[in-house]
């Protein structure tokens, strides 16, 4: 009876192994079964790539384990300790940072990344090829537009009186209009909102609306030029 080489036999299992795990990457989410915590009526499109000890379609208080449909595009990468509740649609090639936390019933576009230690609250609307660093929070009934980017540790507020008869039927969040910036530990007061391709510079207290295409700075934000004056960024006709 002949037998084959060590060497051999193990490069045939590699190449198998090879071959299974090329399969399973393209066909559907790589994850740890163990460490990772699915619930049910999870859609999670094809190469999602989930790390350790996420937790993706957790039903919020008052619901069920599938209750709420919960869906995650194509090409998605959570990284460790993400948080993901149920109820959220959430397009292609979404990522987050270590310890993320999105709450439910969010609607998120394509190409969105989202920074590590983040708080999205939930019924949130964020576009697509938004940018938001780590440390953000953004509580619910907040708008960012398409494109639009958001620095470390800015602070979004939705409460105008905190802890005020009624206050939770009144809630607003900033709004973000496309390709506008905010800049490193702004705070954005309830309601306002930030015109697009506007510039927050880093620090500000923005208490009123920001025109589109202004650059702002200081507490509270004061118009201090246009974005035009900068020559750096490409702008539409309109604001040029």
């Amino acid at each position: 009876m002949l037998l084959a080489p060590a060497g051999y036999v193990w490069e045939c299992i590699s190449l198998a192994l090879a071959i299974l795990s090329i399969v399973w990457y393209t066909t559907g989410p790589m994850m740890k079964q163990e460490t990772v915590h699915v619930y049910t009526n999870v859609r999670l499109g094809e190469t999602a790539l989930i790390g350790d000890f996420c937790v993706v379609g957790c039903p919020p208080r008052g619901y069920k384990d599938g209750q709420l449909l919960t869906v995650i595009g194509a090409d998605a990468m959570l990284r460790s300790h993400t948080v993901i509740y149920a109820g959220n649609v959430i397009g292609d090639r979404f990522q987050t940072g270590h310890g993320v936390l999105i709450r439910e019933s969010n609607e998120i576009g394509d190409d969105v990344s989202v920074g590590t230690q983040t708080v999205v609250e939930h019924h949130v609307r964020i576009g697509n090829g938004v940018r938001i660093h780590s440390q953000v929070f953004i509580p619910e009934f907040s708008v960012l537009e398409d494109e639009c980017w958001i620095g470390p540790n800015v602070v979004f507020t939705n409460a105008r009186y905190p802890q005020s008869p009624g206050v939770k039927e009144t809630l607003k969040g900033p709004t973000v209009r496309s390709h506008a910036k905010i800049g490193a530990n702004v705070t954005l007061l309830p309601g306002v909102e930030v015109g697009a391709y506007a510039l927050v510079g880093a620090g500000a207290v923005v208490v009123h609306d920001v025109p589109a295409g202004a650059v702002v700075a200081g507490n509270p934000a004061r118009v201090i030029k246009r974005v035009a004056d900068l020559g750096v960024y490409s702008l539409p006709d309109d604001l040029a």
